[in-house]
């Protein structure tokens, strides 16, 4: 699933992206660390894998978009 980075703290390496229908969705430091980034910056297209759904939706990878 793509996208957006919205929010990112670099000292917890904690924050959010946007879906593409506008839902602010979270992701913490575990879910960044799996992608291997080292830094994200808001705007930037990211490609994320999510588990659950709804209000249980959690995000489980967070890695740049790729072509």
């Amino acid at each position: 699933m793509q996208a957006t980075s919205y929010t990112y703290d670099p000292d917890t390496r904690c924050g959010s992206v946007l879906l593409d229908d506008g839902t602010p969705v979270a992701f913490d430091a575990d879910a960044f660390d799996a992608g291997g980034l080292r830094l994200l910056r808001s705007g930037q297209r990211v490609r994320i894998e999510t588990e659950g759904s709804g209000a249980e939706l959690r995000i489980t990878l967070v890695t740049l978009q790729t072509f």
